[in-house]
């Protein structure tokens, strides 16, 4: 019999207090489509390749007897989103028509690059084109 394999990473969080701010920034900011929420607890957008991003309030997630187990994070979280060749030069724009900062640009070397920016609740966001770690 085979070992079990991975996939792909189906669903993934990022936690914040104030979703209806977050929910408005990964809508409105990166267009993502959002697919449930925003509540109390969560908020959840669907990505492109399907995998869903979800936002929790941490006060919320962490509370014992959930039909999920109950989970959180202290402290700003990260996140990295790829995008299509040759876009960056179109989310610098947006970025800047939207008056959202970019806290850090990264050459990687091999045309590899970054743009960080933070999300309201004070989670790095990553966009990058390539490839950055080994196939």
């Amino acid at each position: 019999m085979s070992e079990p394999t991975i996939e792909r990473i189906y669903e993934t969080v990022v936690y914040g207090d104030d979703l209806k701010e977050m929910t408005r920034f990964y809508a409105d900011v990166l267009g993502l489509r959002l697919i449930d929420g925003p509540d109390s607890l969560v908020a959840a957008f669907r990505v492109a390749d399907g995998g869903v991003l979800l936002m929790f309030d941490p006060s919320q997630s962490g509370v014992p007897g959930r039909a999920a187990p109950s989970h959180g994070s202290a402290g700003r979280g990260h996140i990295a989103f790829t995008v299509p060749g040759g876009a960056l030069d179109r989310w610098r724009d947006r970025f800047r028509t939207l008056s959202v900062t970019i806290e850090r640009e990264v050459d990687w070397g091999d045309g590899a690059c970054s743009i960080y920016v933070r999300d309201p609740a004070g989670n790095s966001v990553e966009l990058t084109e390539h490839e950055l770690w080994p196939a």
